[in-house]
């Protein structure tokens, strides 16, 4: 998790001129055909996905969720309510949406994604084109707990379980106070979650996860995906990349490559790095 700004970051909203607080681009571009909306993991900011931009090709912009209480929006209260949490995104994300779209969630982010899609096709917009489920187990069949009402050192055992957050962030009692808040908020939410039940989504559900993360092992992902190939009508396909729960992270040109030959195979770059403006 990142707790300093850049100016990029600080940018990344009031640089495009039409999103709302709860979404992020670095790279506008008006003429793309479409958008890849992406929903980062509990304890994460938008930032996390900020290097995806300068991966993707000119037809595709990156929008990347901001949840409150961190990074550049700090002072903004914490949502641990999953309705509430959805409601915000979609309030901002529906007005931009004016093309075809993809959703990617890592972890907390997959479920986070399944809810929005839910409530964008409620309030009357299109289903995505594809949804990417990274990193955990499709909602209402991933193992939940109760380690968000545990104490510090818990969740600091948690958060080395997983990787992710660097030894030196978490060794700074200042910025591991920051991250734990964070964490246990998301983890309240995802963890008191209880999924209604809902017709299917009718785009195809793409399933990734690391050979070796914890959250959701290779086995898992073989009792129909996860779980998700039981939310869509269209069927899904599953991608293990070597790695651990942060397998996107060391991964993350072959992770960016897989989503754009999913979304359409003229897009891969074939190891081409696309430039990071329109």
């Amino acid at each position: 998790m990142n707790v300093w700004i850049s100016r990029e970051d600080r940018d990344a909203r009031a640089g495009t001129g039409r999103l709302g607080p709860w979404l992020r681009c670095w790279s506008p571009r008006p003429t793309a055909r479409l958008h890849l909306v992406c929903l980062p993991h509990a304890g994460g900011g938008a930032s996390s996905y900020r290097p995806w931009a300068a991966l993707l090709p000119p037809q595709v912009e990156l929008l990347v969720v901001q949840y409150p209480g961190r990074e550049d929006r700090f002072d903004d209260p914490m949502v641990d309510d999953m309705a509430d949490l959805v409601a915000g995104i979609a309030d901002d994300l529906r007005p931009v949406l004016d093309r075809p779209y993809a959703l990617f969630g890592h972890s907390m982010g997959s479920a986070v994604g399944w809810e929005l899609a839910l409530e964008l096709r409620r309030r009357g917009a299109s289903e995505p084109r594809r949804m990417f489920a990274s990193g955990r187990a499709a909602p209402g069949t991933a193992t939940t707990g109760e380690v968000h009402r545990q104490p510090d050192e818990v969740l600091h055992r948690e958060l080395e379980r997983l990787g992710g957050t660097t030894g030196e962030v978490l060794a700074d009692p200042g910025l591991r106070a920051v991250v734990l808040g964070c964490v246990r908020n998301d983890y309240r939410l995802i963890e008191t979650y209880r999924p209604e039940r809902h017709t299917p989504l009718h785009c195809p559900i793409d399933v990734f996860t690391g050979d070796a993360d914890p959250e959701l092992p290779p086995e898992t992902v073989n009792e129909r995906a996860g779980g998700w190939a039981d939310l869509t009508t269209a069927g899904a396909e599953t991608r293990v990349f070597p790695g651990d729960h942060f397998y996107l992270n060391r991964r993350r040109r072959e992770v960016v490559a897989s989503v754009l030959r999913r979304l359409d195979p003229s897009l891969a770059p074939n190891g081409q790095t696309w430039p990071s403006t329109p």
